[in-house]
Parts: structure tokens; sequence; C-alpha cells
């Protein structure tokens, strides 16, 4: 990876080469994709519903208030715009490509969990009596009193996949990995106080959590699922970003000390192995027997256009020094 620099390289030029060094995670990628598409064909498990247990399965049953194929346009599309528009002003290509794995990986591995434990619990959603019984006439097995639905096959299969939301894991995969990536952007915790920066990153949050609201408020989902939904994406959108950039807050990384949560980890390990290699080729003996310190400069990026990025984040990393004893 040494060969790639971050505000030297654009997609034209090294987008195929970087691309090339994550093939692996690609394919993983694809790989994914399969698996998540076979656990929509399983049939869920059918769990025990007994007449009594109905009394908190009658809430209407009517369409949802977001449909589940504007949940990628939410999850994923919005925050590839913001990357995008990031990269239009940097020309980061290691940067932008970095933020779509990782949000990639973020999505598909929590749609790849939720539906996995949607098969295995089966958990009959709030609307279930109406799935089941569309004329409002409940039958029950005689010998074992469970329910024997004559309704849609297709609503009757969603109903057993209450837990956990699926709108919600994915909504807080996407927009939980977007409010890491802003706050690393426009160095949140740089210990200023501006409290209007948490307001930007809070944003993306909000929207998820208030479509984990509506799922609740459509009786498609319990709170318990609402909630077990939330704590999976939030969870894998972390171990995603952390995956490939440092911690927003993080002030000290492969020996530099200075806030280095705007971009990923590899530039700051092509840094000190650059510095590593040039210092011990510079590295004098004084005529006491000590050596001379050799003191090392994080350069601002330069831009596509070849002019040197002025913006605050690499303002404030041009005049950080490490001194080597």
């Amino acid at each position: 990876m040494s060969e790639i620099l971050l505000g030297a390289h654009t997609l034209t030029s090294h987008g195929v080469k970087v691309a090339r060094i994550h093939l692996y995670d690609w394919l993983i990628l694809v790989f994914l994709v399969v698996i998540d598409g076979l656990l929509n064909f399983i049939e869920p498990f059918h769990r025990f519903v007994g007449e009594e247990m109905m009394t908190d399965l009658k809430f209407p049953f009517h369409k949802d208030t977001i449909p589940f194929w504007a949940v990628p346009f939410l999850a994923v599309l919005l925050p590839l715009v913001i990357f995008s528009i990031y990269y239009y002003f940097r020309k980061d290509v290691y940067d932008f490509h970095h933020a779509v794995l990782g949000l990639l990986f973020s999505v598909l591995v929590t749609g790849v969990i939720t539906d996995s434990v949607k098969d295995a619990v089966g958990r009959p959603r709030p609307n279930f009596f109406w799935r089941c019984f569309p004329d409002g006439k409940a039958v029950f097995d005689r010998i074992i009193g469970d329910v024997v639905c004559h309704g849609n096959e297709k609503y009757i299969k969603e109903g057993y996949k209450s837990f956990p939301s699926g709108h919600t894991s994915w909504s807080f995969a996407g927009l939980s990995f977007l409010s890491w990536y802003m706050s690393g952007k426009i160095r949140v915790f740089d210990r200023r106080g501006h409290v209007a920066k948490l307001c930007v990153v809070f944003l993306p949050v909000l929207v998820a959590a208030l479509v984990g609201v509506s799922r609740v408020d459509d009786y498609w989902h319990h709170w318990t699922d609402v909630f077990a939904g939330a704590l999976i994406g939030s969870t894998m959108a972390a171990f995603c970003y952390l995956q490939f950039f440092p911690s927003p807050h993080n002030d000290e990384g492969f020996g530099f000390k200075s806030n280095i949560g705007w971009a990923p980890h590899a530039y700051f390990q092509m840094l000190a192995d650059r510095h590593a290699a040039q210092s011990s080729g510079t590295r004098a003996i004084s005529p006491h027997g000590r050596k001379h310190q050799t003191h090392i400069e994080i350069l601002p990026m330069v831009s596509g256009s070849g002019s040197v990025d002025s913006s605050p984040d690499i303002e404030a990393m041009t005049p950080w020094k490490k001194t080597l004893i």
C-alpha cells in the first residue's frame, strides 16, 4: 500500500489499483449479497401461537410508512452522496474507497445477521392475526392449539419475521457509519467545544431512530424488535468504521501525536513507514556519541489540481512534528 498517497491520486488514475489491493474484500461482499438473498427465500421458524397469545397480535395490518425499497436510499445512497462530495473536493481515492467498502460491509453484515436471526426466531408481528386470518375468523388446531392460517402465504411468511427489525438495523448500519465518518472529517472531538458539530453528526442517527419508530407506529414490529435492530446496526457500523479509520477522538497513532481521525489508517501507516526509512538513512552520530534529532513533519495533502489543501483539518496538521531520538 506504500505506493498510494492520499490527495495525490484519483479514481481515474489509481482507482483500479486500490480496488485490486482489496480484491478479496470485494469478493466477500459479493458472497454476503448471495447469502442475504438466500436467507430471504428460507421459510422462517413458525413459532407456536395459541389463542390466548393473539391478544397482543391483533393490531391493524396496513402498508408501512417507509417501504422496504426506501431503506437502501437512506442507508446506502445518502452516505455515498456524502462520500462523493468529500472526494470531489479532496480527490482522495483511498479515503473514498475505504468509506464505500466500510459502508457496504456494515450494511451487508448487518443484513445477514438480521435475516439469520429473523428466520431462526420466527417471532410473530403485532399484526399477525390479520395476516393469518384476513377474514377475521380465527382457526386453531384442536389438538395442540396452534394457529391454522388461511391467509396469503407471502403475508404469513413475513408475519413470522418480527425480530429483529430489518428496517431499523439497516438504517442504523448505514447512517451510524455516516455519523462516524462525518465526526472524523469535521473533527467533532477537537476539544474546542463546538456543539454545532455534534448536532450535524447526530442528524443521521436521528433519521435512523425515526425509521425505527415508524415500524412500531405501523404495528409491524414490537419495540424490542426495533431496539435489537438498532443495537445490531450501530454495533456493526462502529466495527466496520474502526476497521478502516481511526477513532474520531484519537489523538495518537503510529507514533504521531495529533487528531488523526480525518483519514484512513493506511495514510498514517504510510507516513510512519516512509519517515522511518528516511530517518534510518539520515541519522547521524555526534562527536559526543549522541544521535542528532530528526524532525518529522506531516505535510498538507495536495488536491488533484496541484494546489495545497488549506482546509482546517490540514492546517492543524501542518505544524505537527515528532522528534525521534
